[in-house]
């Protein structure tokens, strides 16, 4: 297992914030490692300087020799005029046999590969970016965000990529979804300290939580501890009877310490705006068409929506889910027909035409104040501006300095705090982190108003909706299945596009044809599945708990003048870095079954 690129004391700060405090990591040739972090850790500052982008103030960057790096730029490659398959091409310099064979992996063919590539959506030109990656054989796949702006369509077919990907990957991603789905390994950037953690995402988060937990525990009976000591030295040091005994107690109160939980950043939780609950039928449409002068999207919709639901308008990029949203809240005129809403209702609406408009000429603050419901306080709007990543002098920020993330998460704290009972939300997860969508998607779990949203967001969409609306090939229905039927579906016709790319090519189903399995066998696979994750989750805490122990009798060797403890202590640490060995490569069987 060659290390491909090693960080050693890295250190960067920008201004007052500190990036990298002596951060060290090693990044191996066969492991997709997810890179999580809260927004500003400087994640993206971390790849830069492993490309040689970004300098660093300490430390050192070592490439092994053998290392290809394909990163996926967010920037535009694309030069006027040409196809997918001319970049294609120009970028890897291989023939048009080879660029069409691995265009088709993510489905570029026929005008998406041979028309103009500037005039494809920006899913699509992720597509052809990738397809550029893989033609030139890196060993080392960086990316940034990939799933930004990706249909979910998109997902599925990089999630497939990545799988048979057999080398090194590092992802930046806020979609726990996919990073569960193609990575093995979880990186955490927190208070310039680098953290490798031997599991996905969900173990990660899990193991974290237990962790801070267990700490808040003991500090807890530490504390008790330290006041117990503390009221019999007040009560004895004055009596002389007693007074040896209150010192002695005194020097255990100074041994007694609690340990710093391990907390990134103040725990985000948000609020959804206080409304009542209600009854019946919210929104109705019958007979409608929308989309563009001289262009129809869908026609001949007929929807209702009830009070109290959260709608999930799901379909591929291009098909009109945008169009959907804007005609509902009327920024987009019908082509023909209504919309009708309910009496007393409210809209609030969250979407980039409208964070684009936000007034110049307020700060932060002000906006928030202005927005919020007329019994929210100060500290309300403070609390929710936190929450989104405003804090301290970020509150004074003038609207018209903000970048494009930040208005459109001071869109989102000004419609939290105000008093619509249907909120329609375009991407509301774009632009924050995990901790913040995860906030995000428990407010909208207690709101109880109304929500249609759209989303990429596959984790984010299971907590949240609790029905789907398909827009796709001009029609929009309500899907008959909840979400995660909608992705199995999906799924099913990825697999069979798939295979009959493969068939023709002559090459063998990979992977392969997916049986119909009994209701036997989905029991078994369920049970042997769930006895290996409880098998890897008790390993990973063994490990974790086998490092520490390893970890203190190296220090206890350190300073140890007794010859025959010292021999002891080596005896028991091989004895333990014996068992750290099995438990790790058990580990890594279970995880690569």
């Amino acid at each position: 297992m060659a290390v491909l690129i090693q960080v050693r004391d890295a250190h960067k700060r920008f201004g007052d914030q500190v990036l990298l405090d002596g951060a060290e990591v090693s990044l191996v040739d066969d492991v997709k490692v997810g890179f999580i972090g809260r927004n500003g850790a400087g994640k993206s500052t971390f790849l830069r300087a492993i490309l040689g982008d970004e300098e660093l103030e300490r430390g050192e960057v070592i490439h092994h020799p053998s290392l290809r790096i394909g990163y996926l730029r967010q920037h535009d490659p694309f030069q006027p005029g040409e196809s997918a398959l001319d970049f294609l091409m120009r970028e890897s310099g291989q023939p048009d046999w080879k660029c069409g064979e691995v265009a088709g992996q993510f489905e570029l063919k026929g005008d998406y590969l041979n028309g103009p590539v500037k005039s494809l959506s920006g899913g699509w030109q992720t597509r052809v970016k990738l397809a550029g990656l893989l033609l030139n054989d890196p060993n080392m796949l960086m990316l940034d965000e990939p799933t930004n702006f990706l249909d979910l369509r998109t997902q599925i077919l990089l999630e497939h990529f990545l799988r048979t990907f057999n080398k090194a990957a590092l992802i930046v991603s806020h979609d726990r979804a996919f990073l569960k789905a193609t990575c093995s390994q979880t990186l955490e950037l927190s208070r310039g300290q680098l953290t490798m953690y031997p599991g996905p995402i969900d173990r990660f988060l899990e193991f974290r939580e237990e962790r801070r937990e267990h700490d808040r525990r003991v500090n807890a009976t530490v504390i008790s501890k330290q006041k117990q000591l503390q009221r019999f030295i007040d009560k004895n040091r004055a009596n002389a009877a007693t007074a040896s005994q209150a010192r002695s107690k005194a020097k255990q109160l100074e041994r007694l310490q609690t340990s710093e939980v391990e907390v990134d950043e103040p725990t985000v939780r948000i609020r959804a705006p206080r409304v009542s609950a209600r009854q019946g039928t919210v929104m109705r449409c019958e007979e409608l068409a929308i989309g563009y002068p001289g262009h129809t999207v869908a026609d001949n919709i007929s929807l209702e929506i009830e009070h109290g639901q959260r709608a999930a308008i799901v379909g591929d990029n291009g098909q009109g889910k945008t169009t959907l949203l804007r005609t509902l809240v009327d920024s987009l005129k019908p082509i023909h027909g209504a919309i009708k809403w309910g009496h007393a209702t409210e809209l609030g609406t969250y979407a980039q035409h409208v964070y684009t408009s936000l007034d110049d000429r307020r700060t932060v603050l002000e906006h928030l104040e202005y927005e919020s419901n007329p019994d929210t306080t100060r500290q309300d709007c403070l609390a929710m501006a936190g929450a989104l990543l405003f804090r301290d002098s970020h509150i004074n920020k003038k609207v018209k300095v903000l970048s494009g993330g930040e208005r459109a998460r001071l869109c989102m704290a000004g419609l939290l705090l105000g008093t619509a009972n249907v909120l329609v939300l375009d991407e509301p997860g774009n632009h924050l982190d995990v901790e913040t969508v995860e906030a995000l998607a428990d407010a909208l779990i207690d709101y109880q108003g109304t929500v249609i949203f759209t989303s990429h967001d596959r984790h984010f969409m299971q907590r949240v909706a609790t029905n789907v609306i398909e827009v796709r090939d001009g029609t929009v229905k309500n899907y008959f299945g909840n979400y995660e039927s909608y992705l199995q579906s999906v799924e099913g016709e990825i697999d069979q596009g798939e295979r009959e790319r493969n068939k023709a090519a002559g090459k063998p189903s990979s992977p392969p044809p997916v049986k119909l399995a009994t209701s036997t066998d989905y029991r078994s696979n369920q049970r042997e599945s769930r006895k290996a994750e409880k098998e890897i989750k008790n390993l990973e805490k063994k490990i974790a708990q086998l490092d520490d122990e390893k970890k203190a009798i190296n220090a206890k060797l350190l300073t140890e003048t007794n010859p025959k403890e010292a021999v002891r202590l080596h005896e028991e640490l091989t004895k333990i870095g014996s068992e750290l060995e099995a438990a790790e490569e058990r580990w890594m069987e279970l995880s690569e079954f």
